[in-house]
C-alpha cells in the first residue's frame, strides 16, 4: 500500500501558509517545503519564507539548507526531499507539502521522473553567447510546453532546459506511477483579486527590509550576477541596487514579474487534474465553513477505510 501524503499548493501571495499550517497541526503532521529559493540561507522577506511565529510549533523541512552562492538543483531538492518524506513517515507523522514551485513538487512525488541528461560543455559555450530573446526563441521550438511554465528572464534555467530538450525532445518526461497516494488541496484566487494580493504583498515586504536583505546578502559575499539568477524580488533588487533603474521603475516591474510568474504556477498545476481547488476570501482567508470542509476531506484522506 503506498503512504500517504498530503499537498497544499497554489500560486504565489494566494495564502497557502496559514491554512497549511492549520491542516498540519490539524492531523499532528510536519510540512515539507516545495519553494525553489527558500532553500536558501537569508533569502527571507524576499521569497516570502514562513516565519517561526507562523509555524506555530510545526516542523518545517527543506527550509534554510543551502548556501545562496551555490546552485541548489532539482536533484538536490529530489534526494533531501524524499529523506525527508521517509522520516516523517517513519516516526508515523502526516508529511503535508507545501509550495508554489511545481516542478518541485512533481518530482518530489514522482508524478515526473527527472531527465538524465549530464551537462554538454560545448552546447553551454555556444549558448551562453546568445541573448535571453535568442534562447526563449530556441526553447520554443525544441518544447513548446516548458517555455509556458519557466522563468523566461532566467538564463541559467533556460539554458538547462534547452540542453535537456536537444537531448531528450522535450522535458519534463511522465514517470511511469507515482510511489505516493496523494491528496492535491489547491488553492487559487479570481485573477484580479490575487493581482492585488501580489501588489498589497510587495509592498509590505519592501516595508518590512527587503531591500536592507538584499544589502545584507551582497555585503557577505553574494554577487549581483548570482542575485539576479535568483530570480523575481532578487533580480530586480539587484539592478536597482546597481543603479540600473530607479526604485519606481524596480517596483513596477517587479509587481508585472510576479504576476507572470503566478500565470506561469497556475499554468503547470492545472496539468494536475488531480487538484481539489478552494478559492478563500482575498482579506480574510477561509471562513469556518472553508476550513471546515477541507479539514474534513484531508481526515477523510488519511482515514485507514480510504481508497482512491
Amino acid at each position: 500500500m503506498k503512504e500517504k501524503v498530503l499537498v497544499v499548493l497554489g500560486p504565489t501571495a494566494v495564502g497557502k501558509t496559514s491554512i497549511s499550517i492549520e491542516i498540519t497541526k490539524a492531523l499532528g503532521g510536519e510540512v515539507v517545503s516545495a519553494d525553489s529559493r527558500q532553500v536558501y540561507r537569508g533569502l527571507d522577506i524576499g521569497s516570502g519564507k514562513v516565519t517561526s511565529s507562523e509555524m506555530n510549533g510545526v516542523p518545517h523541512h527543506l527550509i534554510d539548507i543551502a548556501n545562496p552562492e551555490e546552485i541548489f538543483s532539482v536533484s538536490d531538492y529530489l534526494h533531501l526531499g524524499r529523506q525527508a518524506l521517509s522520516d516523517i513517515l517513519t516516526r508515523k507523522k502526516v508529511p503535508v507539502v507545501v509550495g508554489g514551485t511545481g516542478f518541485y513538487i512533481d518530482a518530489l512525488l514522482g508524478n515526473i521522473s527527472l531527465p538524465n541528461v549530464p551537462a554538454d560543455p560545448s552546447l553551454r559555450f555556444q549558448l551562453s553567447g546568445f541573448s535571453l530573446e535568442e534562447l526563449n526563441e530556441e526553447l520554443e521550438k525544441l518544447d513548446p510546453e516548458r517555455i509556458k511554465t519557466i522563468d523566461t528572464k532566467n538564463p541559467v534555467r533556460l539554458i538547462r532546459a534547452i540542453e535537456i530538450a536537444r537531448a531528450l525532445g522535450a522535458t519534463p518526461q511522465s514517470a511511469p506511477e507515482a510511489p505516493y497516494n496523494v491528496l492535491y488541496i489547491g488553492l487559487t484566487l479570481p485573477l484580479t483579486q490575487l493581482q492585488e494580493k501580489i501588489r498589497t504583498r510587495l509592498l509590505a515586504r519592501l516595508e518590512l527590509g527587503m531591500l536592507d536583505e538584499a544589502i545584507r546578502l551582497h555585503a557577505h559575499g553574494l554577487s549581483w550576477e548570482r542575485m539576479e539568477s535568483l530570480g523575481l524580488e532578487y533580480r530586480y533588487m539587484a539592478r536597482h541596487l546597481q543603479g540600473h533603474i530607479s526604485y519606481e521603475e524596480m517596483v513596477a516591474q517587479l509587481e508585472l514579474e510576479i504576476r507572470h510568474y503566478a500565470k506561469r504556477q497556475m499554468t503547470w498545476f492545472k496539468r494536475n487534474k488531480d487538484i481539489q481547488w478552494f478559492t478563500p476570501n482575498a482579506v480574510d482567508g477561509f471562513n469556518p465553513e472553508q476550513k471546515k470542509e477541507i479539514l474534513a476531506l484531508t481526515k477523510n484522506f488519511m482515514s485507514p477505510n480510504y481508497s482512491n
